[in-house]
Protein backbone atom coordinates (compact mmCIF):
# COMPACT_ATOMS: atom_id res chain seq x y z
CA UNK A 1 0.00 0.00 0.00
CA UNK A 2 1.39 3.37 -1.00
CA UNK A 3 2.06 5.68 1.97
CA UNK A 4 1.49 9.28 0.86
CA UNK A 5 3.07 10.57 4.08
CA UNK A 6 6.47 9.42 2.80
CA UNK A 7 8.00 11.98 0.38
CA UNK A 8 9.55 9.31 -1.87
CA UNK A 9 6.16 7.62 -2.32
CA UNK A 10 4.19 10.85 -2.45
CA UNK A 11 6.40 12.23 -5.23
CA UNK A 12 7.99 9.26 -7.04
CA UNK A 13 8.80 11.46 -10.03
CA UNK A 14 10.97 13.67 -7.78
CA UNK A 15 12.68 10.91 -5.77
CA UNK A 16 15.87 10.93 -7.83
CA UNK A 17 16.16 14.69 -8.20
CA UNK A 18 19.10 16.35 -6.42
CA UNK A 19 18.20 18.16 -3.21
CA UNK A 20 17.69 21.91 -3.31
CA UNK A 21 18.62 23.83 -0.17
CA UNK A 22 15.63 25.33 1.62
CA UNK A 23 16.56 28.86 2.71
CA UNK A 24 15.45 30.25 6.05
CA UNK A 25 12.17 32.11 5.81
CA UNK A 26 12.21 35.85 6.51
CA UNK A 27 10.17 37.32 9.34
CA UNK A 28 7.29 38.37 7.10
CA UNK A 29 6.63 34.76 5.99
CA UNK A 30 6.30 33.11 9.39
CA UNK A 31 2.85 32.11 10.67
CA UNK A 32 1.41 30.61 13.84
CA UNK A 33 0.98 26.84 14.14
CA UNK A 34 -2.64 25.77 13.44
CA UNK A 35 -4.94 25.25 16.40
CA UNK A 36 -8.03 26.49 18.21
CA UNK A 37 -11.66 25.44 18.56
CA UNK A 38 -12.66 26.54 15.06
CA UNK A 39 -9.73 24.68 13.52
CA UNK A 40 -10.65 21.48 15.35
CA UNK A 41 -14.31 21.72 14.30
CA UNK A 42 -13.43 22.31 10.63
CA UNK A 43 -11.05 19.35 10.73
CA UNK A 44 -13.75 17.18 12.30
CA UNK A 45 -16.26 18.01 9.57
CA UNK A 46 -13.71 17.35 6.82
CA UNK A 47 -12.85 13.95 8.31
CA UNK A 48 -16.51 13.08 9.00
CA UNK A 49 -17.34 13.66 5.33
CA UNK A 50 -14.18 11.95 4.07
CA UNK A 51 -13.14 15.07 2.17
CA UNK A 52 -9.70 16.10 0.93
CA UNK A 53 -8.56 19.71 1.26
CA UNK A 54 -5.88 21.47 -0.75
CA UNK A 55 -5.01 23.32 2.46
CA UNK A 56 -3.49 20.11 3.84
CA UNK A 57 -2.33 18.45 0.62
CA UNK A 58 -0.45 21.52 -0.63
CA UNK A 59 0.82 22.52 2.83
CA UNK A 60 -0.75 25.99 2.78
CA UNK A 61 0.77 28.35 5.38
CA UNK A 62 -2.64 29.95 6.01
CA UNK A 63 -4.47 26.73 6.94
CA UNK A 64 -4.54 27.52 10.66
CA UNK A 65 -6.08 30.95 10.18
CA UNK A 66 -8.63 29.86 7.57
CA UNK A 67 -9.73 26.67 9.32
CA UNK A 68 -10.16 28.53 12.58
CA UNK A 69 -12.81 30.58 10.75
CA UNK A 70 -14.42 27.47 9.24
CA UNK A 71 -13.00 28.12 5.76
CA UNK A 72 -11.49 25.07 4.03
CA UNK A 73 -10.84 24.66 0.31
CA UNK A 74 -12.30 21.36 -0.83
CA UNK A 75 -10.20 19.33 -3.27
CA UNK A 76 -12.38 16.99 -5.30
CA UNK A 77 -11.57 13.96 -7.48
CA UNK A 78 -9.10 12.45 -5.04
CA UNK A 79 -5.72 13.31 -3.55
CA UNK A 80 -3.48 12.02 -6.36
CA UNK A 81 -2.68 14.21 -9.37
CA UNK A 82 -1.68 13.00 -12.84
CA UNK A 83 0.79 15.87 -13.23
CA UNK A 84 4.21 16.32 -11.62
CA UNK A 85 4.70 20.09 -11.33
CA UNK A 86 7.98 20.82 -9.56
CA UNK A 87 6.47 23.42 -7.20
CA UNK A 88 3.51 21.39 -5.96
CA UNK A 89 3.19 19.22 -2.86
CA UNK A 90 0.08 17.32 -4.00
CA UNK A 91 0.83 13.61 -4.50
CA UNK A 92 1.52 12.39 -8.05
CA UNK A 93 0.55 9.09 -9.66
CA UNK A 94 -2.43 7.09 -10.90
CA UNK A 95 -5.64 8.35 -9.21
CA UNK A 96 -8.53 6.20 -8.00
CA UNK A 97 -11.89 6.11 -9.77
CA UNK A 98 -14.19 9.07 -9.18
CA UNK A 99 -16.45 8.88 -6.12
CA UNK A 100 -19.99 9.50 -7.34
CA UNK A 101 -21.11 10.42 -3.81
CA UNK A 102 -18.44 13.10 -3.36
CA UNK A 103 -20.50 16.05 -4.72
CA UNK A 104 -23.19 15.34 -2.11
CA UNK A 105 -20.65 15.11 0.71
CA UNK A 106 -19.08 18.43 -0.34
CA UNK A 107 -22.51 20.08 -0.37
CA UNK A 108 -23.34 18.67 3.06
CA UNK A 109 -20.05 19.94 4.50
CA UNK A 110 -20.63 23.41 3.02
CA UNK A 111 -24.03 23.53 4.69
CA UNK A 112 -22.72 22.35 8.07
CA UNK A 113 -19.84 24.84 8.00
CA UNK A 114 -22.35 27.61 7.24
CA UNK A 115 -20.17 29.03 4.47
CA UNK A 116 -21.18 32.20 2.66
CA UNK A 117 -18.53 31.48 0.02
CA UNK A 118 -16.82 28.19 -0.82
CA UNK A 119 -13.75 27.42 -2.93
CA UNK A 120 -13.67 24.05 -4.69
CA UNK A 121 -10.53 22.88 -6.47
CA UNK A 122 -9.22 19.57 -7.78
CA UNK A 123 -6.21 17.58 -8.83
CA UNK A 124 -5.46 17.27 -12.55
CA UNK A 125 -7.23 14.23 -13.99
CA UNK A 126 -5.62 13.64 -17.38
CA UNK A 127 -6.84 10.03 -17.11
CA UNK A 128 -10.46 11.12 -17.62
CA UNK A 129 -11.92 11.91 -21.06
CA UNK A 130 -13.45 15.17 -19.79
CA UNK A 131 -10.71 15.96 -17.24
CA UNK A 132 -13.34 15.79 -14.50
CA UNK A 133 -15.53 18.55 -15.95
CA UNK A 134 -18.82 16.75 -15.28
CA UNK A 135 -17.75 15.98 -11.70
CA UNK A 136 -17.07 19.69 -11.18
CA UNK A 137 -20.50 20.54 -12.59
CA UNK A 138 -22.22 17.96 -10.37
CA UNK A 139 -20.46 19.38 -7.31
CA UNK A 140 -21.52 22.93 -8.17
CA UNK A 141 -25.12 21.82 -8.65
CA UNK A 142 -25.10 19.85 -5.39
CA UNK A 143 -23.86 22.88 -3.42
CA UNK A 144 -26.44 25.13 -5.11
CA UNK A 145 -29.18 22.67 -4.06
CA UNK A 146 -28.01 22.16 -0.47
CA UNK A 147 -26.73 25.68 0.28
CA UNK A 148 -28.45 28.07 -2.16
CA UNK A 149 -27.15 31.16 -0.40
CA UNK A 150 -23.50 30.16 -0.76
CA UNK A 151 -21.47 31.69 -3.57
CA UNK A 152 -19.19 29.24 -5.35
CA UNK A 153 -15.63 29.72 -6.55
CA UNK A 154 -13.90 26.96 -8.47
CA UNK A 155 -10.18 26.54 -9.11
CA UNK A 156 -9.90 24.19 -12.07
CA UNK A 157 -7.21 22.27 -13.93
CA UNK A 158 -6.47 23.28 -17.51
CA UNK A 159 -8.43 20.50 -19.33
CA UNK A 160 -5.45 20.38 -21.70
CA UNK A 161 -6.19 16.94 -23.12
CA UNK A 162 -9.94 17.43 -23.49
CA UNK A 163 -12.18 18.79 -26.19
CA UNK A 164 -13.69 22.30 -25.88
CA UNK A 165 -16.92 20.84 -24.50
CA UNK A 166 -15.20 20.08 -21.16
CA UNK A 167 -14.91 23.76 -20.31
CA UNK A 168 -18.43 24.39 -21.59
CA UNK A 169 -19.80 21.77 -19.15
CA UNK A 170 -18.20 23.53 -16.17
CA UNK A 171 -19.22 27.04 -17.24
CA UNK A 172 -22.81 25.88 -17.85
CA UNK A 173 -23.02 24.99 -14.14
CA UNK A 174 -22.51 28.73 -13.51
CA UNK A 175 -19.99 29.09 -10.69
CA UNK A 176 -19.73 32.65 -9.39
CA UNK A 177 -15.95 32.72 -9.86
CA UNK A 178 -13.90 30.66 -12.31
CA UNK A 179 -10.26 30.50 -11.24
CA UNK A 180 -7.43 28.86 -13.14
CA UNK A 181 -3.89 29.71 -12.09
CA UNK A 182 -1.15 30.46 -14.61
CA UNK A 183 1.25 29.78 -11.70
CA UNK A 184 4.41 31.31 -13.21
CA UNK A 185 5.87 33.19 -16.16
CA UNK A 186 6.02 31.43 -19.57
CA UNK A 187 9.80 31.09 -19.56
CA UNK A 188 9.68 28.92 -16.42
CA UNK A 189 6.95 26.52 -17.62
CA UNK A 190 9.39 23.80 -18.84
CA UNK A 191 10.91 23.47 -15.36
CA UNK A 192 8.05 24.56 -13.07
CA UNK A 193 4.88 23.40 -14.85
CA UNK A 194 6.14 20.96 -17.51
CA UNK A 195 2.78 19.26 -18.17
CA UNK A 196 0.97 22.53 -18.93
CA UNK A 197 1.02 25.14 -21.70
CA UNK A 198 0.96 28.84 -20.86
CA UNK A 199 -1.11 30.04 -23.80
CA UNK A 200 -3.59 27.19 -23.44
CA UNK A 201 -4.23 28.23 -19.82
CA UNK A 202 -4.55 31.87 -20.86
CA UNK A 203 -6.99 30.96 -23.61
CA UNK A 204 -9.02 28.86 -21.15
CA UNK A 205 -9.65 31.95 -19.02
CA UNK A 206 -10.54 34.01 -22.07
CA UNK A 207 -13.06 31.38 -23.26
CA UNK A 208 -14.88 31.44 -19.92
CA UNK A 209 -15.71 35.11 -20.49
CA UNK A 210 -16.70 34.44 -24.11
CA UNK A 211 -19.12 31.70 -23.01
CA UNK A 212 -20.58 33.58 -20.02
CA UNK A 213 -19.44 37.18 -19.46
CA UNK A 214 -21.26 37.34 -16.10
CA UNK A 215 -18.83 34.89 -14.44
CA UNK A 216 -15.88 36.48 -12.66
CA UNK A 217 -12.52 35.12 -13.78
CA UNK A 218 -9.48 34.88 -11.57
CA UNK A 219 -5.89 33.72 -11.92
CA UNK A 220 -2.73 33.71 -9.85
CA UNK A 221 1.01 33.36 -9.99
CA UNK A 222 3.81 32.65 -7.56
CA UNK A 223 6.93 34.79 -7.39
CA UNK A 224 10.35 33.84 -6.10
CA UNK A 225 10.80 31.06 -8.65
CA UNK A 226 13.35 32.89 -10.78
CA UNK A 227 11.14 35.32 -12.74
CA UNK A 228 11.89 39.02 -13.18
CA UNK A 229 9.60 42.02 -12.86
CA UNK A 230 9.25 42.53 -16.60
CA UNK A 231 7.92 38.99 -17.04
CA UNK A 232 5.42 39.51 -14.21
CA UNK A 233 4.09 42.73 -15.72
CA UNK A 234 3.79 40.98 -19.09
CA UNK A 235 1.61 38.31 -17.44
CA UNK A 236 -0.59 41.10 -16.08
CA UNK A 237 -1.01 42.45 -19.61
CA UNK A 238 -1.76 38.97 -20.95
CA UNK A 239 -4.40 38.40 -18.27
CA UNK A 240 -6.08 41.72 -18.92
CA UNK A 241 -6.14 40.95 -22.66
CA UNK A 242 -8.01 37.76 -21.67
CA UNK A 243 -10.39 39.90 -19.55
CA UNK A 244 -9.34 38.36 -16.21
CA UNK A 245 -10.97 40.23 -13.32
CA UNK A 246 -8.96 39.16 -10.28
CA UNK A 247 -5.20 38.63 -9.92
CA UNK A 248 -3.43 36.96 -7.00
CA UNK A 249 0.34 37.03 -6.45
CA UNK A 250 2.03 35.15 -3.61
CA UNK A 251 5.47 34.00 -2.52
CA UNK A 252 6.55 30.51 -3.62
CA UNK A 253 7.49 28.31 -0.66
CA UNK A 254 9.46 25.13 -1.30
CA UNK A 255 7.64 22.08 0.18
CA UNK A 256 10.63 19.70 0.29
CA UNK A 257 14.29 19.62 -0.83
CA UNK A 258 13.18 17.70 -3.95
CA UNK A 259 10.95 20.54 -5.15
CA UNK A 260 11.91 23.57 -7.23
CA UNK A 261 14.23 25.82 -5.28
CA UNK A 262 13.25 29.21 -3.90
CA UNK A 263 15.17 31.72 -5.98
CA UNK A 264 14.53 34.53 -3.51
CA UNK A 265 12.01 35.92 -1.03
CA UNK A 266 10.19 38.87 -2.55
CA UNK A 267 9.80 41.75 -0.11
CA UNK A 268 6.43 43.15 1.02
CA UNK A 269 7.37 46.43 -0.69
CA UNK A 270 7.76 44.66 -4.02
CA UNK A 271 4.39 43.00 -3.56
CA UNK A 272 2.83 46.41 -2.88
CA UNK A 273 4.35 47.69 -6.12
CA UNK A 274 2.94 44.72 -8.04
CA UNK A 275 -0.49 45.42 -6.59
CA UNK A 276 -0.35 49.09 -7.58
CA UNK A 277 0.78 48.18 -11.10
CA UNK A 278 -1.98 45.58 -11.50
CA UNK A 279 -4.73 47.98 -10.44
CA UNK A 280 -3.30 50.45 -12.93
CA UNK A 281 -3.79 47.87 -15.67
CA UNK A 282 -7.50 47.55 -14.91
CA UNK A 283 -8.00 44.50 -12.69
CA UNK A 284 -11.15 44.73 -10.59
CA UNK A 285 -9.42 43.03 -7.65
CA UNK A 286 -5.79 42.33 -6.75
CA UNK A 287 -4.28 40.44 -3.83
CA UNK A 288 -0.49 40.61 -3.78
CA UNK A 289 1.24 39.74 -0.50
CA UNK A 290 3.83 37.15 0.54
CA UNK A 291 1.14 34.90 2.04
CA UNK A 292 -1.49 35.39 -0.68
CA UNK A 293 -2.92 32.13 -1.97
CA UNK A 294 -5.77 31.52 -4.42
CA UNK A 295 -8.40 30.92 -1.75
CA UNK A 296 -6.99 33.06 1.06
CA UNK A 297 -9.75 35.45 2.27
CA UNK A 298 -11.73 34.37 -0.81
CA UNK A 299 -15.12 35.21 0.70
CA UNK A 300 -14.20 38.75 1.69
CA UNK A 301 -12.43 39.23 -1.63
CA UNK A 302 -15.50 38.07 -3.55
CA UNK A 303 -17.65 40.72 -1.86
CA UNK A 304 -15.09 43.37 -2.80
CA UNK A 305 -14.87 41.99 -6.33
CA UNK A 306 -18.63 42.19 -6.82
CA UNK A 307 -18.70 45.74 -5.40
CA UNK A 308 -15.87 46.79 -7.73
CA UNK A 309 -17.78 45.53 -10.76
CA UNK A 310 -20.92 47.35 -9.69
CA UNK A 311 -18.97 50.57 -9.16
CA UNK A 312 -17.32 50.27 -12.57
CA UNK A 313 -20.65 49.63 -14.30
CA UNK A 314 -22.18 52.61 -12.49
CA UNK A 315 -19.43 54.84 -13.85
Amino acid sequence: MRDLKMPAERHPEKAHRPDNAQPKKPEWIRVKAPGGKGYAETRRIMREHNLVTVCEEAGCPNAGECWNQGHATMMIMGEICTRGCTFCNVATGRPDDLDVFEPGRVADAVQKLGLNHVVITSVDRDDLDDGGAEHFAQTIRAVRHRAPGTTIEILTPDFLKCGPEALEIVVAARPDVFNHNLETVPGLYPTVRPGARYFHSLRLLQRVKEIDPSIFTKSGIMVGLGEDRQAVTQIMDDMRAADVDFLTIGQYLQPTPKHHRVDRFVTPEEFANYEKSAYGKGFLMVSATPLTRSSYHAGDDFARLRAAREARLAN
